[in-house]
């Protein structure tokens, strides 16, 4: 966990470039058997969820777990994800963050997958982190619509498995689906092809204020 100097740091630097802060994200495992290893991770993300307060950050992202362990139903680790996740929602109630669920081709891999999740959990507290890459569907787009007023922040990628080949994301049909939800907050991109981020965001961030603006969202 960083220090309050390094954490007011940043959020010193951030306003003074104009920057807002969207949100911040964490790596967590809720699927694993051992239950004190869980406790430590709910403990790992509260201590998060306190760091993101301190930072300004309104969502917090945090994963369900890399997979469906060995010997286990799905029911009963969605379960476990499940306590675990109502738990850190409480904190972050109280800490005045919103935990959100990244869909992220873990064992969370489909709309319905995360949607029993968000249902489960059941609080104004908690949302999703629609991830446009990781669905693994044959219709990823249709996936993504299903999910659009679950969203409490994005991740828009240049890819998508689409009918079992990694294509380029549509952007037009995806800012399409994006203007027709309920959605009005932030839209963060992440670019994952190998390079200079100097290099690689500019054009893709253009091309995506592009899509925006021809579907009527972008201000």
């Amino acid at each position: 966990i960083p220090t309050d100097a390094f954490i007011y740091h940043i959020k010193n630097r951030a306003h003074r470039s104009g920057l807002a802060i969207s949100g911040t994200g964490i790596r967590n495992e809720f699927a694993d058997p051992d239950p004190f290893k869980r406790a430590n991770e709910v403990s790992f993300v509260k201590k998060w969820i306190e760091v993101a307060a301190k930072l300004g950050a309104p969502v917090i992202r945090i994963f369900s777990g890399k997979t469906l362990p060995a010997g286990y139903s799905r029911e009963i680790v969605e379960d476990w994800i499940v306590t675990c996740i109502k738990s850190c929602v409480a904190h972050g109630q109280k800490y005045g963050v919103i935990v959100a669920l990244q869909n992220h081709n873990d064992f969370v891999k489909t709309a319905d997958q995360a949607i029993s999740i968000l249902q489960k959990v059941n609080s104004d507290w908690f949302g999703l982190v629609l991830d446009t890459g990781s669905f693994v569907t044959e219709e990823p787009y249709g996936e993504i619509e299903k999910t659009t007023s679950w969203a409490v922040n994005w991740q828009i990628k240049e890819k998508l498995n689409y009918q079992g080949t990694i294509s380029d994301m549509d952007l037009d049909k995806l800012c399409h689906i994006i203007h027709a939800s309920n959605y009005r907050g932030y839209l963060p991109i992440e670019t994952l092809s190998p390079g200079d981020p100097f290099i690689l965001v500019p054009p893709f961030l253009q091309k995506v204020k592009a899509a925006l603006a021809k579907a009527g969202h972008y201000r």
